[in-house]
């Protein structure tokens, strides 16, 4: 596992979006070799997303033979409507790149049969290849994707209720009305996320200290599902000084005092040099 500290949100972002650069540059995908990525929605990976639109802007990085599978979608929610996930990953990403419409793959909240939805999902990933590197956010409960305190952390792509607390955390993108957020959603299981060959993990806040906490100096505990990627074996978590307030000092110091290696993992790579 490694923990990546960095000042700052936007350097937390920064970090982010080159290590999924570089990930995809390194993978040289083509016609025959996509390179399957998963992501996550709300307020966290939104300046990891505006950093990977303006390295596809710059000519550094291409998203045509890429797939991604996203984490989750609500229940009930009209696909075209403004806070459905779907929106969000078109406005907020796809539109601005060069990823192909059919190569984006979200859950359908509104299918007939959301459980057969949740099953055609894991197939699609298998289809796939597998994900080769699923970048995630977490709540201040510790939860990843919709995967609620007491979640099974070998759970596959399925039908879950909401959490009150997830719930209250969302009524900030509904008009802060608590009776227009769905209580209800699809999303991937931990045991889904785990099978990814690479996991990323964005924490930033201080309100999310708690939860990093939990991920990283605790036992792994269904009631703080990120604590499950301690027994990934390719897991990064990405965080800013604010998320480290509830760590030991000496966690603090072990992680800063190998930066210097890490940081090695999102310098440019030689052929993109060459370009600029």
């Amino acid at each position: 596992m490694k923990l990546i500290i960095l000042n700052d949100y936007d350097q937390a972002s920064e970090w982010a979006a080159k290590y999924i650069r570089n990930k995809i540059l390194q993978f040289k995908p083509g016609p025959d070799k996509y390179f399957t990525l998963g992501l996550p929605t709300g307020g966290t990976p939104l300046g990891c997303y505006m950093k990977l639109i303006e390295y596809y802007k710059n000519g550094e990085l291409s998203f045509q033979y890429v797939k991604t599978f996203n984490m989750d979608e609500y229940v009930g929610l009209p696909r075209n409507h403004p806070e459905s996930y779907h929106s969000f990953m078109w406005n907020n990403l796809f539109k601005h790149i060069d990823i192909r419409a059919e190569n984006t793959h979200i859950l359908d909240g509104n299918a007939a049969d959301l459980q057969a939805e949740c099953d055609a999902f894991e197939e699609e990933i298998k289809a796939a290849g597998g994900i080769e590197l699923f970048v995630g956010g977490i709540g201040p409960d510790g939860h990843i994707a919709f995967n609620e305190p007491g979640s099974s952390l070998v759970s596959r792509t399925r039908l879950k209720t909401l959490a009150k607390d997830t719930i209250m955390a969302n009524a900030r993108f509904f008009d802060g009305d608590l009776s227009k957020v769905p209580t209800m959603a699809l999303t991937v299981g931990v045991g889904t996320v785990m099978d990814a060959k690479e996991v990323m993990i964005i924490i930033t806040g201080a309100h999310k200290a708690f939860a990093l906490y939990k991920a990283i100096e605790e036992g792994v505990n269904h009631m703080w599902t990120v604590s499950a990627f301690q027994q990934h074996p390719q897991t990064i978590f990405v965080c800013d000084e604010d998320a480290t307030l509830e760590l030991r000092v000496k966690t603090v110091k072990y992680f800063k005092g190998m930066m210097h290696v890490h940081n090695r993992l999102v310098e440019l790579l030689p052929s993109e040099n060459k370009k600029n």
